[in-house]
């Protein structure tokens, strides 16, 4: 099971929370608050199923996630920040977030960390950027699927194919800024 949580402190309807899982037979849900997140963020990124209902994530003094969604309940224990986290906080946040910079360090981000991207088709004709400005390590996960055990914590593989590219194979929580050119 491979697992994305969506922390979204501004989008154009609000903050929200959201979940997108990669089952181990292949298949892509999301799971949302409600219909606009739902269409929202199933027109950026592919999924096979999608399910309505509360979704949210509370933060314990920064160590730890716990997310609650349908039929999902993790806790997810965030260690140190990783040397490439240290990395992208040397650059101020309106040059790392900005869609110039994603182009440019996009050839980068391929080669040091295989399969993430950091711009690509959003599909429906619209691009998007990713702009990283924090990268920890995921130090655990528990939780329960459906009332089944996750089971440990491993390597993110293969890849989940939300979208144009990929997570990080080790698992972490990733500050970004993402930008959806909709022209």
């Amino acid at each position: 099971m491979r697992i994305v949580v969506g922390r979204w402190q501004q989008s154009p309807l609000g903050a929200f929370a959201d979940v997108m899982l990669a089952e181990p037979d292949g298949s892509r849900l999301l799971l949302a608050p409600d219909e606009d997140v739902a269409e929202f963020v199933s027109t950026t990124y592919s999924f096979d199923r999608v399910e309505i209902g509360p979704v949210w994530v509370e933060e314990a003094g920064g160590a730890s996630w716990r997310v609650v969604a349908p039929g999902l309940e993790i806790t997810i224990g965030i260690g140190r920040r990783l040397p490439l986290g240290w990395l992208l906080r040397l650059f101020p946040k309106r040059v790392a977030t900005a869609p110039l910079w994603a182009r440019l360090t996009d050839p980068v981000a391929r080669v040091v960390l295989r399969g993430v991207r950091t711009r690509g088709s959003a599909g429906n004709g619209r691009s998007e950027y990713y702009g990283a400005t924090d990268l920890r390590r995921v130090t655990e996960l528990t939780g329960s699927w459906q009332d089944t055990d996750l089971g440990t914590l491993a390597p993110v593989s293969p890849e989940p194919r939300f979208g144009f590219g990929s997570t990080p194979r080790r698992p972490s929580v990733t500050s970004i800024v993402t930008t959806i050119d909709v022209r």
